[in-house]
């Protein structure tokens, strides 16, 4: 999902606003950034645009079958008098 080159970018920016006569405190800074950045989307278990635009009209679709079953079993039940037996 995050490619190397952004959490680099991003770790070395926020090194940048240390102190530029710190420059050996910068790189390890930004080394252990770029670590806990890495770590952390980890975690979040992110997916890409295309998984999400697949995964959401995959729901649609299921959410148009069911309206169409719900609609179905409706009509059925009016032509067999309404629902269970009890």
């Amino acid at each position: 999902m995050w490619d190397n080159a952004s959490i680099d970018g991003i770790a070395q920016r926020l090194a940048s606003l240390l102190p530029a006569d710190l420059q050996q405190a910068r790189e390890d800074f930004a080394a252990n950034a770029r670590a806990v950045l890495q770590a952390g989307l980890a975690r979040l278990e992110l997916v890409t645009r295309e998984e999400f635009d697949a995964q959401r009209n995959v729901l649609a679709r299921t959410r148009a079958q069911l309206a169409e079953l719900e609609q179905r079993l409706a009509e059925l039940e009016q032509h067999t008098g309404g629902g269970t037996p009890g």
